[in-house]
């Protein structure tokens, strides 16, 4: 049976190195984060910062130059040095899709034996604590076996990586010196779009760059990230640029620059920074344990929209869509379903995915929460004691064959479909056209449900057919992914 894959990537802001033997390599981005909080008073002691720039009248222009002046010197370059097992599999190939996963191995690295290879690599980091605590991003250290810090007065330190947390891509390194300058830091919380916003870094190895721009979008949840609500900017970042600060117009950090979204490889117009508040819960955390603890609910989550709303039984699409449910989990043992939209966490309201990711990222392993979710029709409370993140994951999966007005050509999977997919329904969809079509639906999904509910036949999607529905919203497994797709009909 052959399924085809649901296609989402990113373009690592990462880290461009020179390798041995004249290779290049780059620095690879996290696959998962987990948000978390930390308040601006904590923030505040443990970063004093030098004289806050003159303030910004709403819709004025900052004045950058002061915020460089101010808050340049600390932030810096960010060198790294190691060997990297390199495997076939890591080579690079140039896909059809023009998004893909980019900075992942030694792209045109000569080609020879597999095993270890030396790299090195440069990012940027930016200066917390005056006895020198630096922020940066986890995949700027990776592998690393030297780091070494240096300011914009030229001089070098070497650092200790206290700890890296792969699932939020935060790294916090120590370099032994004093009365070090420090950024002043801000509360993302309050970070508008349209507001003002600068990054300074050290991208493609040019110290000390400042770049402007504005905040386009905040909550950003990014294929395979979903646990940090990114904020979406417009300020120029490009390899290099991964784990400097991103300045408000008052020249407070509210955030670190981590990923470019780009189709060839360079700045296209959209960056994103994880929010100085989850950064620092982490930094926190590493301070004191050495390591940071996740929660996990074990779910996958979508947002949301006018079709699916509507197939619901929703008056407006708000709230988060559960589109499956990890074996073993803490919410299978709550028994949360697909289908079910979560509306509230302990009372607070949800309206999209990623509100529900961050709130469960601030939460620790073994915390009970209360899930408001809507079901059949109805709302309902629901109790859940969080996992850990280290929870192992389950696949699910399904199929479904079933023709109709829809468009869709399907078959029930034989006895060897279901133990492929870890199933015992489904429809394996053979053919596709019409709504199914526009809605995106392909040969090689598998049907899982219809409006929530299990599919086992062409028959009960034909009787659902028959009450002519205006929306419909199919649950598809494709490959190990699945999600909600609404499909409009007449």
């Amino acid at each position: 049976m052959r399924m085809k894959p649901i296609v989402a990537a990113l373009v690592a802001a990462g880290v461009l190195a020179a390798g041995g033997a004249g290779a290049w390599s780059f620095g690879e981005m996290a696959h998962s984060r987990t948000a978390a909080t930390t308040t601006t008073a904590t923030a505040a002691a443990t970063a004093p910062a030098a004289a806050m720039p003159a303030s910004v009248t709403a819709g004025a222009v900052p004045n950058y130059r002061e915020i460089v002046q101010a808050y340049g010197p600390a932030v810096v370059g960010v060198t790294v040095a190691g060997t990297r097992k390199v495997e076939a599999a890591e080579m690079p190939e140039i896909p059809d899709d023009p998004f893909f996963q980019f900075f992942r191995g030694l792209p045109h690295a000569p080609s020879g034996p597999q095993g270890a290879m030396p790299f090195r690599g440069q990012g940027s980091g930016f200066i917390v604590s005056a006895d020198g605590l630096v922020l940066t991003n986890a995949h700027v250290v990776r592998d690393a076996k030297e780091v070494m810090v240096k300011l914009s007065d030229r001089r070098e330190f070497r650092a200790k990586v206290l700890g890296s947390d792969a699932a939020t891509d935060i790294a916090v390194l120590k370099v032994d010196a004093k009365d070090l300058p420090v950024v002043a830091l801000g509360d993302d919380k309050q970070v508008q779009v349209g507001d003002y916003v600068l990054a300074i870094g050290t991208p493609f190895g040019f110290e000390q760059t400042a770049t402007q721009g504005i905040v386009s979008a905040k909550g950003r949840s990014l294929p395979g990230d979903s646990y940090v609500p990114f904020i979406q900017t417009d300020a120029a970042v490009n390899p290099g640029n991964s784990g400097g600060p991103l300045f408000d117009a008052h020249g407070r950090v509210v955030g670190i620059n981590a990923q470019i979204f780009s189709r060839s490889g360079g700045f296209q117009g959209l960056a994103f920074a994880i929010p100085i508040s989850v950064a620092l819960h982490v930094k926190d955390e590493i301070v004191l344990h050495g390591k940071v603890d996740h929660a996990r609910l074990g779910i996958t989550l979508q947002d949301l929209n006018q079709g699916l709303a509507e197939s619901f039984g929703l008056q407006k699409p708000d709230g988060a869509l559960v589109s499956s449910v990890m074996s073993g989990s803490a919410a299978a043992r709550a028994e949360l379903k697909p289908g079910d939209v979560i509306t509230r966490i302990d009372g607070q309201p949800v309206h999209t995915g990623s509100d529900v990711s961050t709130r469960i990222g601030m939460a620790a392993p073994g915390q009970k929460i209360q899930l408001t979710i809507w079901r059949d029709k109805a709302s309902r409370d629901i109790d859940v004691k969080l996992g850990a993140l280290t929870d192992a994951d389950t696949k699910q999966a399904a199929a479904d064959s079933s023709p109709g007005t829809l468009g869709l050509a399907v078959r029930p999977l034989t006895p060897d479909e279901k133990r492929e997919v870890n199933a015992d329904h489904g429809l394996l969809v053979e053919d596709v056209g019409g709504a199914a079509a526009h809605a995106g639906i392909q040969p090689g999904d598998v049907v899982l449900s219809l409006n929530g509910k299990p599919v086992d036949s062409a028959a009960q999607i034909r009787a659902e057919l028959e009450k002519k529905p205006g929306h419909i919203a199919l649950l598809i497994q494709r490959n190990d992914q699945q999600i909600f797709v609404p499909i409009r009909l007449g």
